[in-house]
């Protein structure tokens, strides 16, 4: 078995992955769900001792994003203020064994309007990585979507929306759980999309109108789960407008719902395009890595 240079490691609420590295090349990949939301901080070690096992044949460095580091993770690693470039010198964190050396890189946080990242930042630090001269506006999308302007290789600032959340407990926690299900109808969305961005004012009861409409028209669940989405997209667009009206918007995420968000933003005559978030992790920390050591 090769030996490794060091272990880079995302680790998030509800799981971990960690990467063999040797220089800039992956030699092998673990998955494991033990996340933060399962963990001490007492515990972390163990997982990483376990895991790593005879690997560890020296002293070897590990670089660690993600809730690791929240003020409930193994080892609170203090927030970078923006404007600022991606940190790369995490906060060091003592282990009992030896051969592990820890650290965990901090997130980003903006005074005002307040708001915070964890993890994000790392998968910024990949994208730039990548493309080094991007000057323009990133959108996660995810539970929590980040939209992030990007300029000089600093984050010049920040908005988090709650769209996904707000779109998982509407659809399975309040009464439109009783008219949305699978199913997708896309001229749906978009009109939903526009009715948002036109009349936000309206939102709260053109929400319930989607149970009505299912009650009284019959109306598909994919047209029910299509609205909801398009009306929470839709406001969320209208907030984070200054973020992506006249500038280059690049679309960092998961396919499915980054081909949501592309298709919305495009209707908007936005300048949009998508980049696959699949790998761009490993990349960030890559990243951090090799500018600790340089």
């Amino acid at each position: 078995m090769s030996v490794p240079d060091w272990i880079a490691a995302d680790w998030g609420t509800s799981h971990l992955r960690l990467w063999i590295m040797r220089g800039d090349t992956p030699l092998r990949r673990i998955d494991d769900p033990r996340g933060m939301s399962k963990l001490t901080p007492d515990g972390y070690e163990a997982v990483l001792l376990e895991l790593l096992g005879d690997e560890l044949t020296g002293p070897t460095d590990v670089v660690i994003c993600g809730m690791a580091g929240a003020r409930q993770g193994w080892k609170e690693a203090p927030y970078a203020a923006v404007p600022c470039a991606i940190p790369s010198e995490g906060i060091p964190v003592p282990t009992s064994d030896p051969r592990l050396r820890v650290r965990i890189l901090p997130g980003l946080s903006q005074s005002s309007p307040p708001d915070v990242m964890r993890g994000e930042e790392t998968q910024i630090g990949g994208f730039l990585a990548a493309e080094p001269g991007f000057d323009g506006v990133l959108c996660l999308p995810g539970t929590h979507t980040k939209w992030v302007h990007v300029s000089a290789a600093e984050v010049v600032s920040f908005r988090t929306f709650m769209s996904g959340e707000l779109f998982d407990l509407l659809s399975t926690q309040s009464v439109l759980r009783f008219s949305v299900s699978d199913g997708w109808e896309q001229g749906t969305f978009l009109e939903a999309v526009n009715d948002a961005m036109g009349r936000p004012a309206t939102v709260a009861a053109d929400l319930f109108a989607i149970r009505a409409g299912s009650l009284l028209s019959g109306d598909a669940p994919g047209a029910a789960r299509a609205r909801l989405s398009g009306l929470l997209i839709g406001l969320e667009l209208a907030g984070a407008r200054p973020y992506w009206l006249g500038q280059e918007v690049v679309i960092l995420g998961e396919s499915a719902l980054a081909e949501i968000y592309r298709t919305a933003l495009a209707a908007q005559s936005a300048m949009v395009r998508t980049v696959s978030v699949e790998g761009v992790t490993l990349t960030g920390l890559t990243a951090a890595y090799s500018r600790r050591t340089a």
